[in-house]
């Protein structure tokens, strides 16, 4: 049984950038995990409408 372990997920979030407005993407989380319990997001990402992979700094959540 592992005590530490690392976990992938995505989901869909609505986000804002200035050239195109609102955005509804998919944003993946990769969390460090104790015992199945999240505890720490390593990293957040999306991949744009061109399939590119930006880090989730670039834009600013929706209101």
């Amino acid at each position: 049984m592992k005590l530490i372990s690392i976990k992938r997920e995505t989901k869909t979030e609505g986000r804002f950038t200035k050239k195109m407005g609102v955005l509804l993407t998919e944003v993946t989380y990769i969390k460090k995990q104790f015992l199945n319990i999240p505890y720490k997001t390593l990293h957040k990402y999306r991949e744009t409408y061109y399939g590119e992979v930006k880090d989730c700094e670039d834009c600013q959540l929706a209101r």
